[in-house]
């Protein structure tokens, strides 16, 4: 069901490394949507450093936020309320976001709504698609921080059926991409090093975990002594030092086969998550690491016509609203206005570094 009351809601996504600002119509129509992504900063460390992160939001955050209403072509009286995302994230990037969000709510009288991180994310995919999720559904959502599958009864109604033990799968991209001497932000390195890759050379094991619940530390593990023995090498090898040793075309097979392990292993467990609950009727990807073109191929040729010979259509978002964006932020707000959520005071919005999707 769609929903049009012209309401446009100014967001604000700060929970990583990621500075966003996106104004949303509807819950579905995008009137501008800016991104200023600190990647080329962290890509010589290897990873986020949360301090910097936060000193580089401060720094973006207004101008990004002015940029957003600009490409919109509204003026702050024009917007009906603010959102923000106020967890899961880094204590110091949320802390930008939410009180620049606090801030305009107050000074331009509008109401406030917090949301969570993976929900917003789930809700990239309403946004321009012509088309909504039928419910129930089932999420997976795959992401640097997070590997979950989630049961949507209705709007803003959510329950983790099924979680990661230890690793989430883009830090296993980002760990794996580490060993293979491929830069970071590991996701898009490897998929980009696989193309040249054969994905058969190497076996790969899939962790032995009960239920609808993930694990890849041992796949991270099995991918490090993978290199070390390809290599001739004892298993007292540093894991920095593999990346001198191995040839393009070891490294390019290593990725591919890396790749084809992880995305089965996540379309394997949606499989069970569908037997388990058949009277779902589409299956919604969310999260950064659904950009992966492996996965999107793999999932609409065998999702589709499920495990249990039902179709299901299959939905991901728009690859640049894959990873962190306000878009995403604005979405969620919208469904939780229609789903009769309360605004947040924004006296008391508080920040929190992880807590369960609700």
């Amino acid at each position: 069901m769609w929903y049009n009351i012209g309401m446009k809601i100014l967001a604000i996504e700060s929970s990583c490394d990621e500075t966003a600002a996106a104004v949303i119509e509807d819950g579905v129509k995008i009137l501008s949507n800016v991104v200023v992504s600190q990647v080329d900063i962290f890509a010589k460390y290897g990873g986020v450093i949360p301090e910097v992160a936060a000193r580089s939001h401060l720094e973006a955050i207004l101008p990004v936020v002015e940029k957003a209403l600009e490409d919109a072509g509204l003026t702050k009286e024009e917007i009906d309320a603010i959102a923000v995302t106020h967890t899961p994230g880094l204590m110091g990037s949320l802390l930008i976001g939410t009180l620049t969000a606090r801030m305009l709510a107050i000074l331009w009288g509008k109401p406030l709504y917090a949301t969570h991180h993976l929900k917003s994310h789930i809700y990239a995919n309403w946004l321009s698609t012509g088309e909504a999720p039928e419910f129930p559904l089932l999420s997976l959502v795959i992401s640097g921080g997070h590997t979950q599958i989630i049961y949507m009864r209705e709007h803003n109604n959510f329950e983790i059926i099924g979680t990661t033990r230890d690793d989430a799968i883009g830090e296993c991209f980002d760990k794996v991409a580490k060993i293979l001497g491929l830069p970071y932000p590991g996701g898009p390195s490897i998929a980009k090093a696989a193309l040249e890759g054969d994905a058969s050379r190497y076996k790969l094991p899939h962790p032995k975990v009960e239920g609808l619940d993930f694990s890849f530390s041992g796949l991270k593990t099995a991918v490090l002594r993978a290199v070390q023995a390809e290599l001739g090498l004892p298993i007292t090898t540093p894991s920095y030092e593999l990346k001198e040793h191995l040839s393009e075309q070891q490294r390019a097979d290593f990725a591919a086969s890396f790749q084809a392990t992880a995305c089965d292993i996540l379309i394997d467990k949606l499989k069970m998550a569908v037997l388990a609950h058949p009277e779902a009727k589409t299956l919604v990807f969310a999260g950064g690491v659904s950009a992966n073109q492996v996965l999107r191929e793999k999932a609409l040729k065998t999702l589709q016509n499920g495990p249990d010979g039902v179709f299901r259509k299959v939905y991901f978002p728009a690859p640049r609203l894959a990873g962190d964006n306000g878009a995403m932020v604005g979405a969620a707000a919208y469904f939780e206005v229609i789903s009769g959520v309360e605004p947040t005071d924004p006296y008391a919005l508080s920040i929190a570094p992880r807590t369960a999707i609700g």
